[in-house]
Order: structure tokens, then C-alpha cells, then sequence
């Protein structure tokens, strides 16, 4: 059975139909809008908070569209086990709606970068990398200029016990070092996850990274890896075969 997809939109977001068209057209799985004042989540088993500059960022990135009506459900589908996927944007939504620690602040650069990047992956004990492998290099790009992620010590120190850094900015190699760390983020963080492991938040763009017509497809594997874990959850014996890369 393939799972469903809802992809909220808030006014501004400009990546909901990045996210759409991968999920849809290239992965061909079920996929719908969630307008920022819906109610009702419309039996999706996944939720997509995409990327884009919701309400203009003009108070502070993610901290209005926290307050959607939307986010009151999403809120209660994530604490109810619900996974939850938010990208750029929806990264600092999720920050922001306290489903993720710490927060975004301005690239160390102070200017907006829009480029191809590569990611270590730390973690694939997830619904969101279990078809990948640790320490894969994938590449995915960024557009943002709010993606420096920034935590307290005792923040980190959890991040780091917990297991809860999943993606890590590094070179072609996998080396992960400050001068390949896009926009200054602490511990060269790009994605992390909450301690029950069913909320991610990720600056990079997997959803553009899934057609091959645009050059790179490793944003597939996340997208993947999320409907397998379903599937695993819902049909343990009768799973569809997948390659872990």
C-alpha cells in the first residue's frame, strides 16, 4: 500500500510543489495539499513542511506559520508517533514549534547560498536514511540564509549521546571539517532528529534531488527510506524490494 503524503502549504512557502512533483510524478506515491488553516490533516501518513520563506520571515524564519491552525495538528500527529519531515523552511518551523531543540540563525557568510552541497549521513538507525549507509556522502543542494544551526552546550551534548545528528555538511570525500561546512552551522549540523526518531528537520533539498533530469537523485533514498518504514510498520512480511545504498 503506498503511503500518503501531506504537503502543508503556508503562505510563502515556494518549494511545495518541488516537493509535490518529486513525490508524485517521480516516486508515484500518494500526495496532497494541507492549506495552512486546514483542521484535518486528511489521513495523511506522512507530513511535508517544505521550504520557502512562510509569512515573508518577517518576524523571525518559521516563528509565524508555527502559530497556523495546521501546526496544531501537526503538532498532535507528531506527538502521537506521526512522522514528520521538515525541510529548509520547515526546518525552522519544526525549531520553532519546539518538535526539534535549538535554532536557526543567519549564515556565517551573511549572504544567501544556493549551490549544490555534499552531506555526510550519521545516522541511518531512521525512517528517513534506513536505505542509506553510515557515513554515505549524498548530494543535495541548499538555498537558504537562515540554515546556521545554532545550540547551547547541554543541547549538543544531547544531540551527540542521543544519536540525534543525522546529516553532517562534508566535502565530495566525506570529510567533515569547517571548511566545508556551508553557512557556519555548529558541529557542521544539517539535519538532526527528535529522540523518538519520528520528526526530522533537514536544511538541504532532497525533493530537488530526485529527478534525474536535474543530474542528481539522492534525494530519493529519503523519501524511500520514509515509505519502507511504513510499510515495514504496516506489512511487516510484505515488503517491496528495496536497495540500500
Amino acid at each position: 500500500m503506498k503511503p500518503k503524503f501531506g504537503v502543508v502549504v503556508f503562505p510563502g512557502s515556494n518549494c511545495d510543489h518541488d516537493a509535490y512533483y518529486a513525490l508524485k510524478k517521480v516516486l508515484n506515491y500518494d500526495v496532497e495539499f494541507l492549506w495552512h488553516k486546514d483542521k484535518d490533516l486528511k489521513n495523511s501518513d506522512v507530513i511535508v513542511l517544505p521550504g520557502g520563506f512562510s509569512y515573508g520571515d518577517y518576524l523571525r524564519t518559521g516563528s509565524i506559520a508555527r502559530f497556523s491552525p495546521v501546526m496544531e495538528k501537526v503538532l498532535s500527529f507528531a506527538e502521537n508517533g506521526g512522522l514528520v519531515i521538515g525541510i529548509c523552511n520547515g526546518f525552522q518551523i519544526l525549531l520553532e514549534s519546539g518538535l526539534l531543540p535549538g535554532v536557526m540563525v543567519k549564515n556565517d557568510s551573511l549572504k544567501f547560498i544556493c549551490k549544490d552541497i555534499y552531506l555526510s549521513v550519521e545516522n541511518t538507525n531512521t525512517p528517513f536514511t534506513s536505505l542509506l549507509t553510515e557515513k554515505k556522502v549524498i548530494k543535495i543542494p541548499i538555498a537558504h540564509g537562515d540554515g546556521n544551526y545554532f545550540a547551547d552546550e547541554a543541547t549538543l551534548k544531547e544531540l551527540i549521546e542521543n544519536d540525534q545528528i543525522v546529516f553532517k555538511y562534508c566535502s565530495s570525500e566525506g570529510v567533515v571539517s569547517q571548511e566545508f561546512n556551508a553557512n557556519g552551522s555548529q558541529l557542521n549540523i544539517a539535519g538532526i532528529i527528535n529522540k523518538r526518531r519520528n520528526v526530522l528537520g533537514l536544511m538541504p533539498h532532497p525533493e530537488r534531488a530526485c529527478d534525474p533530469v536535474l543530474g542528481k537523485t539522492d534525494g530519493i533514498y529519503v523519501f524511500k527510506s520514509i515509505a519502507e518504514s511504513l510499510q515495514l510498520e504496516a506489512s511487516p512480511n510484505d515488503l517491496l524490494t528495496n536497495k540500500t545504498i
